[in-house]
């Protein structure tokens, strides 16, 4: 376990709650890429793979909790898209 991976990981997952409230309550799409949110959860997702299948840990468990909070953000861009779409 590296106390550096924690931190980058803990500074990293600090973030998507902001963009998941901004998200939430702005219903806009504006400033979001989903094409950008896709390639965070595969890194993410390549940090879990890594994690299960060489260096099983702890740490694993913030991979997982930020790819959830990046897969959050999707979801509401995509209702937002939806929202803006017909006018609601």
């Amino acid at each position: 376990m590296s106390v550096f991976e924690i931190i980058m990981l803990v500074c990293f997952g600090a973030a998507w709650p902001f963009s998941i409230h901004k998200s939430w309550t702005s219903r806009s799409v504006n400033g979001k890429s989903p094409v950008f949110l896709l390639i965070v959860m595969a890194g993410y997702l390549a940090g879990i793979l890594h994690k299960y299948l060489y260096n099983f840990d702890g740490v694993v468990y913030l991979y997982m909790i930020n790819f959830t909070m990046v897969a959050v953000d999707m979801v509401l861009y995509a209702r937002n898209w939806r929202f803006q779409k017909t006018g609601v």
